[in-house]
């Protein structure tokens, strides 16, 4: 089953996008949400992106545990489009290195196992400055890192710029 991966900006169209490709599995969708509403705009964001998805798929909500997804998921292999590996890291980073380094680990050395198709979307962060703190430039390297980790598991790999999908890997119009 294909796993890929959708990276973009911020408002560029990877969720969307990454909506599209699940839709087209063919197999139930599960969306798999890393992201909690800590504020009023975080809550907005996260009504419009359920607003927009289809009533039939299933969700679950997991901010740090995403090998244990693929664990519990495994047996019924529906596609599973988590959403997103910015929130996750972030994630992790706000609950120590212990927690960092087991939860990634985990995540990378299970997704390529996992039976059903995967479409992960993530910020492309490798675009813009550096970052003036080091909280923030940390985050920045390690989601750089992880991106480049899942774009080497990933069968496709997409950009999103301004809606329009680039193929990097994969997909009918990349030829590879």
């Amino acid at each position: 089953m294909a796993h890929s991966l959708v990276l973009g900006g911020i408002r560029s169209g990877k969720s969307a996008l990454a909506e599209q490709l699940a839709s087209a599995s063919g197999s139930p969708v599960l969306y798999v949400a890393t992201g909690s509403a800590g504020d009023g705009e975080m809550a907005e964001r996260i009504r419009r992106h359920q607003a927009r998805r289809p009533s039939a798929w299933g969700l679950v909500e997991e901010p740090v545990s995403l090998a244990s997804v693929l664990v519990e998921q495994a047996p019924a292999a529906p596609c599973l489009l988590v959403d997103c590996m910015s929130l996750w890291v972030a994630n992790l980073l706000h609950a120590g290195d212990a927690v960092f380094a087991r939860e990634r680990e985990a995540w990378l050395a299970g997704l390529p196992d996992y039976p059903g198709e995967v479409v992960i979307v993530s910020n492309e962060v490798g675009l813009g400055t550096i970052g003036m703190d080091p909280l923030t430039r940390r985050f920045c390297d390690e989601l750089g890192w992880l991106n480049q980790a899942l774009a080497q598991q990933c069968d496709q790999v997409v950009m999103s710029v301004a809606g329009l999908p680039c193929w990097l890997k994969g997909g009918a119009a990349s030829g590879n």
